[in-house]
């Protein structure tokens, strides 16, 4: 009987990264789960092209400037001798052209065009920072709550649902009627942007502080979470470096989700009167000032448009990036 051979770990050890396979001649690659999330939304061409067209709106905001300086004309700019005076609509032939893409207003024959690409600049903005604002106050309250729990829990999901049955519109449009056009070292658009941020994202925080907060129930009970209060671990540290990383994908999501709902409300207070005054240039705004003539069907069109489009995009982009972050999805 002979003795076995020695043999050396490296000889019968595999490295996780490469496995090969039965034939020796090919190695199977490891794959990070965020190599699997992008070969999921790869295959999902209809939320592909809802990632496009949000890059493509937000490179139109960021070069509003430029677009129109190339393509249209200054947003405020009054063009009376294209309006007829008895009727105060545009003269006949000065309708959609080359110099007014999208043809002009009624009464003072701005260019629609560059009201439109102007208007991108504050409906998203406003949208960007009020999902920023609820996604960390919402994040914060919402972990805390479901990793400490008990009274801790027990107070913040009282706070989330009085927040909840709280009158949003009737409260914004209300605040927002009553401030003044000088306030807290703010004037003009800059104070008017800031007062819709602080409305749209500080009101709306619960909706994502009940996900991360039912996520949150689920994660402490992991046998990571476990480990690392065996190890010594305080609240703080787990909270941060255990449960937050592996909260990113629910709040990545429900944030892109939150983006066009926000948009929608910056508009639906500019058309109320409440949201940035004129004459800076909102898609809410244009459509208010579009009401009286719905016999000038593209002065209502384009910015209509423009926010279906906007909300679509984000919808259909957001809807994607939920199926490929859920493990479970196939």
């Amino acid at each position: 009987m002979t003795a076995p051979m020695d043999v050396t770990g490296g000889d019968t050890e595999a490295t996780p990264e490469a496995v090969v396979d039965a034939s020796g001649d090919k190695a199977i690659q490891g794959r990070s789960l965020g190599q699997i999330a992008w070969m999921r939304l790869k295959r999902d061409k209809v939320a592909l092209a809802g990632g496009l067209i949000v890059i493509f709106l937000i490179l139109v905001a960021v070069f509003a400037p430029v677009i129109v300086g190339l393509l249209g004309q200054d947003p405020t700019q009054f063009n009376s001798d294209l309006i007829d005076s008895s009727t105060m609509v545009p003269k006949t032939g000065t309708g959609i052209s080359a110099d007014h893409l999208f043809g002009i207003e009624p009464v003072n024959g701005r260019d629609i065009f560059s009201r439109v690409v102007y208007g991108a600049r504050i409906s998203l903005l406003i949208a960007f920072l009020a999902t920023l604002l609820s996604v960390v106050i919402g994040t914060l309250l919402g972990v805390t709550a479901g990793f400490f729990g008990g009274l801790v829990d027990s107070i913040i999901s009282k706070t989330m649902d009085v927040f909840l049955a709280f009158p949003l519109l009737v409260f914004a449009i209300a605040l927002a009627g009553i401030v003044p056009d000088s306030a807290f070292g703010l004037t003009g658009d800059t104070l008017r942007v800031s007062l819709l941020v602080f409305i749209i994202g500080f009101f709306n925080w619960p909706y994502i502080g009940r996900i991360v907060r039912g996520q949150t129930l689920s994660l402490r009970e992991r046998e990571f979470v476990d480990a690392a209060r065996s190890l010594g671990a305080r609240g703080p540290y787990i909270i941060f470096r255990e449960l937050l990383p592996n909260l990113i994908a629910p709040i990545l999501v429900y944030a892109t989700l939150l983006i066009p709902t926000n948009v929608l409300f910056e508009a639906a207070l500019s058309f109320l009167g409440v949201g940035v005054r004129p004459p800076t240039p909102t898609w809410g705004g244009m459509l208010a000032d579009a009401v009286r003539f719905y016999t000038i069907p593209h002065f209502m069109f384009f910015p209509g448009m423009a926010i279906f489009i906007t909300v679509l995009a984000f919808n259909l982009f957001g809807d994607g990036l939920r199926d490929a972050l859920d493990p479970k999805a196939r």
